[in-house]
C-alpha cells in the first residue's frame, strides 16, 4: 500500500495531505486559491492519485507561501509513500496538448532534485492565481520528492491553457514514473539504490 499522511505547520501556513499513489484520481482539495485547487485536481486525476489536501495560509500577504508549502508537502508525501522505490518504472515523459498549448514533461524519480522550467507565462493573475507561483510549486515538489523534473512549453498563448497542459502533463508523467514494473523487485538503478 503506497500511502502517506502528513501535516506541516509553520507561522505562515498549515497543510494536511493524505495521498494514495495507487488510487483512481479521487480528490478533496482546498487551498483557499480556487484556480490552484483545480490545477491540483487535474494533476491528481491524471496521475491516478487519491489526494486529500487542505491548506490554510497567509493569503492576505500573497499566495507564494501557500503554493510553495503545498508543493513541499505533496513532494514529501510522495517520497514517504514510495519508500525504497522498489519496482517503480522511475522515468516518465509525455507531450500534452491543451488547445493551442503543447507541453513536454520528462521526469526521473532519481532522488536527485532538479527543476528545469522553460515555460514563459505572462506576469498576471488567472482567475485570481498568481502565475509566478506555478514555478515555485514545481520547484518545491521536485525538491521534496527527489525528482529530476524537466518542463518545456513548446507552443502556447493562453496562460490558462498553458498551465492546464503543465499540470495535466505532470500528472501523466508521474503516473508513468511511479507505476510498478512487474519484472523488477528492486529499485530501478544499476547501483541497487535510489537515494
Amino acid at each position: 500500500m503506497r500511502r502517506s499522511e502528513l501535516s506541516r505547520k509553520t507561522k505562515e501556513t498549515e497543510v494536511r495531505v493524505l495521498l494514495n499513489i495507487d488510487g483512481v484520481g479521487k480528490t478533496a482539495i482546498s487551498t483557499g486559491i480556487p484556480f490552484f485547487d483545480h490545477m491540483l485536481e487535474l494533476m491528481a486525476y491524471h496521475a491516478c492519485f487519491d489526494l486529500e489536501l487542505q491548506a490554510r495560509g497567509d493569503l492576505q500577504v500573497d499566495q507564494h507561501h501557500t503554493v510553495e508549502d503545498v508543493g513541499l508537502s505533496l513532494g514529501q508525501a510522495i517520497k514517504e509513500a514510495l519508500g525504497e522505490k522498489k519496482s517503480i518504472k522511475r522515468y516518465g515523459w509525455v507531450l500534452t496538448p491543451m488547445d493551442e498549448s503543447l507541453c513536454q514533461i520528462a521526469l526521473d524519480c532519481s532522488g536527485r532534485p532538479l527543476l528545469s522550467w522553460k515555460v514563459q507565462l505572462p506576469v498576471e493573475f488567472i482567475s485570481g492565481f498568481d502565475t509566478l507561483c506555478a514555478r515555485e510549486f514545481f520547484q518545491a515538489l521536485a525538491n521534496q520528492a527527489g525528482l529530476t523534473f524537466h518542463v518545456r512549453l513548446l507552443e502556447g498563448e493562453n496562460p490558462h491553457h498553458i498551465l492546464e497542459a503543465v499540470f495535466k502533463g505532470s500528472g501523466l508523467a508521474l503516473r508513468e514514473a511511479l507505476s510498478l514494473d512487474t519484472r523488477r523487485k528492486e529499485p530501478p538503478s544499476s547501483k541497487g539504490l535510489l537515494s
